[in-house]
C-alpha cells in the first residue's frame, strides 16, 4: 500500500474519531437543555441556555410566566420554528403607515434585518401589501425591481354590495408576490389622485396564510403588528467548508444569500442539526399502506420496498423457502463430510508412505524373525500423541542435538516422562541404523541399558521413544568444569563398573551377542543418582553364538575406534573393549578422547605412554588424585591399559573387566567397614598396623598385575 494512501486512511480515522467524540460530547450537553417555551417547541440549533444553541444568532429568551419566546439578538417575538423548512414565524412585524401627496414620489428605505444575522423575509411564505386609496408602489433592491402594485379608490360603489375584506386585488389594497428572499430594500410610493391633501396608507410584509383573513385594518391607525415568516441559514460559508449537518442529512447552499442549510435525506426525518441526526422513516407504519394493490410493505434503512401479498404465493413461498434452506444445509453438510473424508484418506496415505519410507516393512520383518528373543512389547505411537507430548516439538523441549538426531523431552498421556529422538535421516543407510537400533533394544532388558518404549513411523522422519534419563551424560560431568566437583571418585568407580557390567551382558549373556560399536562417554547417560545407562545403539550389531566376528564397513567415533577393526574391518567384542578402555582413561584423567589441539595424538596413546614412563599421577584428574587411594587408581589404570592393547587378542573380555572392577569395589567397601569398626574398637597402634598391612597388600597386588 502506498504511503499516501496509508496517511489518508489514518487521517480519515482520526477525523471520524474526533467527530464521534464531538457528537457524544454535544449529545451529553444537549440532554439537559430545555426544549419548550410554553407550548412552543425550541429545536436545535435554537436554544435558551448557553451550550444549548449553536451560536448567539439562535439564542431564544423564554418568559416562563407568559410562555412567550423572543429571539435574543433581534428582540422578535417568535410564534414557531421549523428545522425541516428552515423557517421562523415572527408574531410582531410592524405595519408601517405613511402619508403621500399627489404627484409626489415618497421614497422609504426599509432596513428589515440588522447586519450580522442570518435571517431573510421568505419570498415563498410572505406577500407585500400596500393599503390605501390611489397609490402606486414600487419595491426594489439595489435598483432591481422586486414588484409593483397599485390600489385604486372605489369611486362608484354599488349600494348594498360591500367590498370583501379578505380581497387585496387593487381596490383600496394591492399585493405583490416577492421574487427573492429579502433582508433590506426600498419602496417608492406615488399618489395618483389630483387632491393636494395628504392621504393615509400603510404597507407591510405579511404571512400569506394570515393575509386572507386579516385585512380588515383601519388605514390610518398608527401601529399594527402582523406575522411574517423568515428564512434562516447557518454560518456565513458554503457547504464546501466543514458544516454542522449530522448523519443521514445533506447540506445545501443558501442560493439567494450566504450560509447553508441542512435537510434530512429522502427516507429520513428528524433534526439534521441535532447530534443524533436524522432517523429512518418507517413508511410501513404509516396510516395508509404506501404499497399499491395492498401489497406487503417491507421497511429498510432510508427506504422501503413492496412484496406481493397474495395468499397462494405465500403458501408456495414458505415450503419452497424451507426446501431450499434444507437443501442448502444438506449440501453444505455433505461437502464438509466429503472434505473431512478426503482429508482423512490423504492423511492416512501420507502416514503409510512415511511408514514405508522410514523402514516400517523392514522393521516388521526383523521383529517377526526375532520375536522369540524380544524382551518386551514395543508401542507404535501415533504422531499426534508425540506432538502433544512435546508441544509439537517445541524448541524449549530440546534436551540435546547430535549427528544422529535431536532429543526432545516429553510427557505421555499416561504421565510417563520420555525422551523422543527425532532422527536425522538423509539416506537409506541411516534408515537401516534406525531399524537396527529398534531391533537391538527390543531384545534387551537391563537396568544399565536404555529402555526403548516404542517408535513412530508416521512422521516425515522416524521417532524413537526412550525412558528419560535426567542427569545428562558422563562426558558432560567429566569435561564440564562446573560439573567435575559433583562426580566423586566413588561415583566414577561405580559408573565404570556399571558400564562394564552392561557391556558384559551384551557380549556374553544376551540371547544373541550384541556389539555396541559406538561406546563413548557421550553415549553413557546418568540419572539423578548417577546411575549409568548406555544409549545410542544405531551402529550396534547382533552376532550368533557360532560366530566370533563380523566383517562390516567401519563405523564408530574417532578417538574410540579400535585400530585393529579400523585396519581389518572385522568387528568383534574386543572392539567394544578398546572403546571402553578410552572411557576408563577419560574417567581417570578428565581429558577428552581427542582434544582440539592440531597435533593431538589421542588420549589412548597419551595414556599408554604415561603409564610406560611412570607418569600416571601427572595426568590424573584432580578429584581422582585426591579421593582415590593409590592402589585403586593404579589398578584401574592398569586395567585401562590392558583394554587399550593394540593386539585385540591380548585385551581382556568385558566379563573379566567387570569382574575386576567389582572386586575393586568390594575391597573398597570391605576397607570402609574395617575402618569404621576399627575406629570404634581398635587402639591407635592397631589402627596404624591395620592400615599399613592393607596398604602393603594393595601395593603388592597392583605390582603383581
Amino acid at each position: 500500500m502506498a504511503p499516501d494512501a496509508i496517511f489518508l486512511g489514518f487521517f480519515i480515522f482520526l477525523l471520524s474519531k474526533s467527530q464521534m467524540t464531538e457528537t457524544a460530547r454535544a449529545m451529553k450537553s444537549l440532554s439537559h437543555c430545555q426544549t419548550k417555551c410554553g407550548e412552543m417547541e425550541i429545536p436545535y440549533p435554537f436554544g435558551m441556555k448557553k451550550g444549548c444553541y449553536l451560536d448567539k444568532t439562535f439564542e431564544v429568551m423564554c418568559n416562563d410566566s407568559t410562555g412567550s419566546a423572543t429571539l435574543a439578538s433581534l428582540g422578535w417575538e417568535v410564534k414557531d420554528i421549523s428545522v425541516s423548512n428552515s423557517t421562523l414565524r415572527r408574531k410582531d412585524f410592524n405595519v408601517e403607515t405613511f402619508k403621500a401627496k399627489s404627484d409626489e414620489w415618497l421614497t422609504l428605505s426599509l432596513d428589515l434585518v440588522p447586519a450580522g444575522n442570518q435571517y431573510w423575509i421568505s419570498h415563498n411564505k410572505n406577500t407585500f401589501v400596500v393599503k390605501g386609496c390611489d397609490f402606486l408602489a414600487y419595491l426594489y433592491d439595489s435598483e432591481v425591481t422586486l414588484g409593483v402594485c397599485a390600489s385604486t379608490c372605489n369611486h362608484n360603489p354599488k349600494k348594498g354590495v360591500p367590498l370583501l375584506p379578505s380581497t387585496c386585488q387593487g381596490l383600496n389594497c394591492c399585493q405583490m408576490d416577492l421574487l427573492n428572499d429579502i433582508r433590506n430594500c426600498s419602496l417608492d410610493v406615488l399618489r395618483l389622485s389630483n387632491s393636494t391633501d395628504d392621504h393615509c396608507g400603510f404597507f407591510t410584509f405579511i404571512d400569506t396564510d394570515y393575509l386572507s383573513s386579516h385585512l380588515n385594518f383601519s388605514v390610518c391607525k398608527k401601529r399594527y403588528t402582523v406575522p411574517v415568516v423568515y428564512e434562516w441559514a447557518v454560518g456565513n460559508t458554503s457547504c464546501d467548508r466543514r458544516n454542522v449537518c449530522k448523519q443521514n442529512s445533506e447540506c445545501y447552499n443558501y442560493t439567494t444569500h450566504t450560509g447553508y442549510k441542512c435537510k434530512c435525506r429522502k427516507g429520513y426525518e428528524g433534526n439534521p442539526y441535532h447530534p443524533e441526526g436524522c432517523q429512518d422513516i418507517n413508511e410501513c407504519k404509516r396510516k395508509y399502506n404506501p404499497c399499491s394493490n395492498n401489497n406487503r410493505c417491507v421497511n429498510t434503512e432510508g427506504r422501503y420496498y413492496c412484496l406481493p401479498n397474495r395468499r397462494h404465493k405465500l403458501e408456495l413461498a414458505i415450503p419452497l423457502g424451507i426446501g431450499l434452506a434444507l437443501g442448502l444445509l444438506l449440501l453444505v453438510a455433505t461437502g464438509i463430510w466429503i472434505w473431512h473424508k478426503v482429508k482423512m484418506i490423504k492423511n492416512r496415505e501420507m502416514k503409510q508412505r512415511f511408514f514405508k519410507r522410514n523402514g516400517g516393512l523392514l522393521l516388521q520383518q526383523q521383529v517377526t524373525s526375532s520375536r522369540a528373543s524380544v524382551s518386551h512389547e514395543l508401542t507404535l505411537f501415533k504422531i499426534e500423541e508425540l506432538e502433544k507430548a512435546t508441544d509439537k516439538f517445541s524448541g524449549s523441549r530440546i534436551l540435546g542435538k547430535g549427528g544422529a538426531g535431536t532429543i526432545y523431552k516429553g510427557m505421555l498421556s499416561d504421565g510417563r516422562i520420555v525422551a523422543v529422538k527425532k532422527a536425522n535421516i538423509t539416506n537409506d543407510s541411516e534408515i537401516g541404523q534406525f531399524v537396527n537400533e529398534v531391533c537391538i533394544l527390543s531384545q534387551i532388558s537391563h537396568r544399565h541399558i536404555i529402555k526403548l518404549f516404542g517408535c513412530c513411523l508416521e512422521a516425515e522422519v522416524p521417532l524413537l521413544v526412550y525412558e528419560h534419563i535426567s542427569n545428562s551424560t558422563l562426558s558432560h560431568h567429566i569435561h564440564n568444569e562446573q560439573s567435575i566437583s559433583a562426580l566423586s571418585w566413588e561415583n566414577r568407580l561405580r559408573i565404570a563398573a556399571e558400564v562394564a557390567g552392561a557391556l558384559a551382558y551384551l557380549h556374553s549373556y544376551a540371547s544373541t551377542a550384541i556389539f555396541h560399536r559406538d561406546i563413548k562417554s557421550s553415549n553413557i547417560l546418568l540419572d539423578e543418582n548417577y546411575r549409568a545407562v548406555i544409549a545410542d545403539f544405531g551402529l550396534s550389531r547382533s552376532v550368533s553364538i557360532d560366530r566370533t566376528h563380523l566383517t562390516t564397513l567401519v563405523g564408530g567415533t574417532f578417538g574410540y575406534l579400535d585400530p585393529e577393526y579400523f585396519q581389518s574391518g572385522q568387528l568383534n567384542d574386543k572392539s567394544d573393549v578398546y572403546a571402553y578402555g578410552v572411557v576408563l582413561a577419560e574417567i581417570l584423567t578428565g581429558q577428552k578422547a581427542v582434544s582440539s589441539a592440531k597435533d593431538d595424538i589421542g588420549l589412548a596413546i597419551r595414556f599408554r605412554s604415561a603409564l610406560k614412563h611412570d607418569r600416571l599421577y601427572e595426568i590424573l584428574d584432580k578429584v581422582v588424585a585426591e579421593e582415590g587411594q593409590k592402589h585403586e587408581t593404579l589398578a584401574v589404570a592398569k586395567l585401562a591399559k590392558r583394554c587399550l592393547k593394540i593386539n585385540a587378542r591380548k585385551r581382556p573380555s568385558m566379563k573379566e573387566v567387570a569382574a575386576e572392577l567389582d572386586r575393586l569395589r568390594k575391597m573398597k567397601e570391605l576397607q570402609k567397614h574395617q575402618e569404621s569398626f576399627c575406629h570404634e574398637h581398635c587402639s591407635k597402634s592397631e589402627k596404624f598396623y591395620s592400615s599399613g598391612i592393607e596398604s602393603e597388600a594393595g601395593d603388592d597386588q597392583t605390582l603383581s598385575e
